[in-house]
């Protein structure tokens, strides 16, 4: 994705948001559209971990993810 978010490039992240845990999709769905440019590379990588370490990250349950996402996790803690 470039440096802005286009239409559909924001639909396609919003579709890759949906998980298969109910509080997961809560939470990502509320962040999206707070979501800034330069967010996108870092909630793309944690939307590569598997559902229940994603959500142990966000409920504050896990440390172990790459300190680059530091301020991404805070937002999505805080979301």
């Amino acid at each position: 994705m470039g440096a802005a978010l286009d239409t559909v490039s924001r639909n396609r992240l919003t579709w890759q948001c949906r998980r298969g845990l109910l509080e997961l999709d809560l939470v990502l769905q509320r962040f999206i559209p707070t979501l800034k440019d330069e967010d996108v590379q870092s909630l793309v990588a944690l939307l590569d971990l598997p559902d229940n370490d994603l959500w142990d990250i966000i409920a504050g349950r896990s440390d172990r993810y790459d300190p680059r996402l530091k301020q991404i996790v805070a937002r999505l803690r805080a979301a």
